[in-house]
This record gives C-alpha cells, sequence and structure tokens, in this order.
C-alpha cells in the first residue's frame, strides 16, 4: 500500500479537508475519497522524507500524542476525529507523518492497535497490548492516559541518570583539557629549558616528554585506533547479540550502577504488569510483554523462566520467588494481590517502591561521584606538575647553588 497526500471538501458542507490516504494508486486513493464522502482537489503520491527516510519520534512527541489523543476520546470525540485534530496540532513532522500513517490506516478500516502496530519503531508491544485491551474493554482514554503517564515517569527516570552522568563527563572533559595544555604547552618549555643548561631530565619529566613527541609524531594514528576502538565497540554493542548481551550483563553487574539498573529492570516488569491487568490483558500475556519491557537480555532470560510455572497454574507470585534479579517486594505484593484480587494494584505500589528508591540512589551516586572525580583529577593533574614545575623548582636550586 502507498501513501498518497490529498485535498479535498466535504459534499455536504465543502469545508477543505486536507490528510493522508493509503491505496494501492492515485485513481484508488480518489475512489475512496469520494466513497468517504469527499470531492478530491489533489491526490499526490507522499514521500516520508530525505531518501524516502522518516526522521525519528521524539519521546516528548509521542508523550504529546498519547496525552491529547486521550483526552479527546475521553471527552466522546468520534476516533477519527480525535486523531484529525491531534496530528494537525503535531509540531514534530515524524510524529505528524506517523499520525498521518495512523489515520489512513483508521479509515481504511483497520483496528486502531494495528495500525499502532505498524510503526514497531515508535510504539513497543506493551503500548499495542494496551491499546488493543482499550478497545476491546471501551476504555481507550484510560489505557491511553496510563500509557502517557508511565512514559512521562520513564523519561523522567533516564533524565534522571543521564543527568547524573553529566557531571563526570565535565570533569573528564576539564582532566584531558588540562593535560593537553600541559603537555603541549609546558613540556616542551621545560625540554627546552634543561637543554640550554645540559642537565639531564628527571625521569617522570622524560616520560612526559617521549608521551608530547609520541603524539606530536603519531596524533594520525592514534585517530585512527581511537576511531577504529569506538566504533569497532558500537557495531558489537549495538549490532550484534552477543555485544548486547555482555553491555546488559555489565549493567546489571557493575559496581555502583549495577543495583540501580536491576532497580529499574524490575519496576519496569512491575509497573508494565500492573498497566496491562489493569486494562484486562490476560495474565501470561501481560507478563511476556512486561519481560520484553525490561530490554535486558540478562534479565529477559531469567525472567522467562517463570511463564513455564505459570503455564502449570500456579500464581505470578509463586513463579517470581525463586527468579534470579527479581527483588523480594515484587512476588511479595503479588501474593497480597492474589488473596485480595487486586493484583495490578499491589504490582504497581511495589513498582512505586522501587522508583523511588531508584530517584534516591540516583542523588546519592550523584553525592558519591564528585569527590571521587575530584580526587581523580587531582592525582593527575598532580602528576603532570610534578613532571613539569618541580624540575623547575630543582633547576633553580641547583644554579643557585
Amino acid at each position: 500500500m502507498k501513501r498518497f497526500r490529498y485535498k479535498a471538501k466535504e459534499k455536504s458542507t465543502g469545508k477543505p479537508v486536507k490528510g493522508v490516504i493509503q491505496a494501492e494508486s492515485e485513481r484508488s486513493a480518489g475512489q475512496i475519497l469520494v466513497e468517504q464522502g469527499y470531492i478530491p482537489e489533489s491526490v499526490k503520491e507522499d514521500g516520508v522524507g530525505l531518501f524516502g527516510v522518516r526522521g525519528r519520534v521524539a519521546t516528548k512527541s509521542r508523550i504529546m500524542f498519547t496525552r491529547q489523543l486521550s483526552i479527546l476520546i475521553g471527552a466522546g470525540l468520534p476516533l477519527v476525529t480525535s486523531l484529525r485534530t491531534v496530528v494537525d496540532q503535531t509540531e514534530d513532522k515524524a510524529m505528524r507523518s506517523v499520525g498521518e500513517d495512523i489515520i489512513a490506516s483508521v479509515e481504511s478500516g483497520n483496528p486502531l492497535y494495528e495500525s499502532f502496530a505498524a510503526h514497531p519503531d515508535v510504539f513497543d508491544n506493551v503500548y499495542v497490548s494496551l491499546i488493543q485491551a482499550g478497545e476491546a474493554s471501551g476504555t481507550l482514554d484510560n489505557a491511553l492516559k496510563r500509557l502517557a503517564d508511565q512514559e512521562e515517569k520513564d523519561a523522567a527516570m533516564l533524565s534522571k541518570i543521564k543527568g547524573a552522568l553529566v557531571y563526570p563527563a565535565i570533569i573528564l572533559v576539564v582532566i584531558i583539557a588540562v593535560l593537553a595544555f600541559m603537555m603541549i604547552m609546558v613540556v616542551p618549555e621545560v625540554q627546552k629549558l634543561y637543554a640550554d643548561m645540559g642537565e639531564e631530565l628527571p625521569g617522570l619529566t622524560q616520560a612526559l616528554v617521549n608521551l608530547t613527541d609520541f603524539f606530536a609524531d603519531f596524533w594520525w594514528l592514534v585517530a585512527i585506533v581511537l576511531g577504529a576502538t569506538i566504533g569497532g565497540l558500537y557495531y558489537f554493542i549495538k549490532k550484534t547479540p552477543g555485544g548486547r548481551k555482555v553491555m546488559d550483563s555489565i549493567k546489571i553487574h557493575a559496581p555502583l550502577f549495577g543495583g540501580l539498573f536491576r532497580k529499574l529492570y524490575v519496576s519496569r516488569f512491575a509497573r508494565t504488569s500492573e498497566m496491562l491487568l489493569a486494562t484486562g490483558v490476560p495474565m501470561l500475556e501481560s507478563v511476556k510483554i512486561a519481560i520484553a519491557s525490561t530490554s535486558n537480555t540478562i534479565i529477559e532470560g531469567e525472567y522467562t523462566k517463570c511463564l513455564d510455572v505459570i503455564k502449570s497454574g500456579k500464581p505470578l507470585s509463586e513463579a517470581l520467588t525463586d527468579v534470579n534479579y527479581m527483588l523480594p517486594l515484587v512476588p511479595q505484593m503479588a501474593s497480597i494481590g492474589e488473596q485480595s484480587g487486586k493484583i495490578d494494584e499491589m504490582l504497581g505500589r511495589a513498582a512505586g517502591v522501587y522508583e523511588e528508591e531508584l530517584d534516591n540512589q540516583i542523588n546519592n551516586i550523584s553525592t558519591m561521584i564528585e569527590p571521587i572525580l575530584m580526587v581523580a583529577m587531582a592525582g593527575v593533574i598532580g602528576i603532570v606538575v610534578g613532571g613539569t614545575l618541580l624540575p623547575i623548582y630543582s633547576l633553580v636550586n641547583t644554579v643557585a647553588s
């Protein structure tokens, strides 16, 4: 099916409309518009972007799209009207293009969840499953609201994690800048001074001189090796299953950050399960999707073991009890929920506890990293100063004596 951008008028009112429609050809697109009660003025095949590639949809744009659609549907507007209104208000070109595709798909008779599922790079399985359950139960507006709320929480959490890494990155840049300045501007002057005096350089200073000369003579080799290493690591981690598995293992076992990531995955699992179960998705399907939502191959492999236990007829709390990397509060709260008939609510509370702990832990890590980095920076600068300024004082004392 091709996408066609059209301009038309409503037969009954003459009101101008425009949008995107899916059809096999330009002629069939015009026929569909006529059948829908429009008078086509122009129908042209639509390209999604440069070289036919659509841009990446920003998380903020997806959240806004979801939130606005929830409000309009909850207010009682028809689905297509709600979609058109949201798309018209969307400034993100990539999100607007996706929204127009969804409208065209819905107008062609496809269910909303299938229209969303046609864009897996924008809407994941959790999103699509909640839309499907919301459509089936008549609670689409609530499902969309849950999605928007959770995506806002996830975005805020990721923002805090990235923010905690900003300070270390700044310190690293400062260290590199100081090293570069000292080795380019100061070390050569010290070497020249010692040569003029006919004195032999101290061992530490000579090592810095040799390092400076190496970078000056072979900077191109350093750049090639560094670029190849970074590119190779990126390809290994992002493009190969083995590389992703190694990176996922590092995340959950790394000192200082391992516990943080484990809580992140557990809270994501519990929160996703809560949303799916509350919307009416069956238990087994909810757990499968929640496991996939962790986006960590090691965690997924361990959590998947609970599926066979659930299939055998045992409750979720029992299935999660002996699962590796599953923190104890989740099966405990699941057990309480099973007894009270409010398992979705109890899983949500467990997720809330770990989300709060995550927030506090991120703040604590930021506080702990600062003195460690300051000591590291002082050590590096101390070595450079020791190899440059101290020899000068030594040389001055030698001349004076």
